[in-house]
C-alpha cells in the first residue's frame, strides 16, 4: 500500500506565509535532491499527519499528486511542534 498526498506548489515562502498556511490548517513542505530545483509545496495538515503515524511513512516512497503529475518521493525531515500533536513542516527528497 503506498501512501499519496495531495499538494499545491506554494508561490510565497517565508516565516510568515508559512505561519498563515499552519493557522489554515496546512502544512509548509519542500521537495529537493537529484540535482532538480527546489519545489516548495503545501499539503493538508491532517492528511500528512495522519499519514506519518503509519510506518510505510518513513520507510516506504511516497507519491505526491502536484499540477496533475506523480512525484515519487521519501521523507527527508519531519518537524514537529513541541507539545501539540502537529506536523510544523516536512522534507521530502525525490526518490
Amino acid at each position: 500500500m503506498s501512501i499519496v498526498l495531495e499538494a499545491t506548489k506554494r508561490e510565497v515562502i517565508g516565516k510568515g506565509a508559512s505561519r498563515r498556511l499552519r493557522h489554515a490548517e496546512q502544512l509548509p513542505a519542500v521537495i529537493y535532491g537529484k540535482g532538480k530545483e527546489p519545489v516548495s509545496i503545501t499539503l493538508a495538515h491532517d492528511a500528512a499527519y495522519h499519514a506519518q503515524e503509519k510506518q510505510e511513512f518513513f520507510t516506504e516512497t511516497l507519491t505526491i499528486k502536484l499540477d496533475g503529475q506523480d512525484i515519487t518521493v521519501k521523507v527527508q525531515d519531519v518537524q514537529r511542534h513541541s507539545f501539540k500533536p502537529k506536523l510544523v513542516h516536512l522534507d521530502f527528497v525525490y526518490a
